[in-house]
């Protein structure tokens, strides 16, 4: 899996995207509000950790997360 944080500009807010191997799009959330998101794809109980990289991922950074 891979995250991408997105830098949001003007009105629009900053993005995360979690994607699968073959780097396709599994969620699309705002950083302030992941739960929902992470809840659908059943990262519901890693959202903590994921968050805690996110907070500390530059923008437009990919990361390669392993879960396991």
């Amino acid at each position: 899996m891979y995250i991408i944080k997105v830098k949001g500009v003007a009105k629009i807010p900053d993005y995360v995207q979690l994607r699968d191997d073959k780097f396709t799009l599994l969620a699309y959330f705002r950083v302030d509000r992941p739960d929902k998101s992470l809840d659908k794809v059943g990262l519901a109980d890693k959202a903590e950790h994921i968050m805690e990289i996110i907070k500390d991922l530059p923008f437009g950074q990919i990361l390669k997360l392993d879960l396991e």
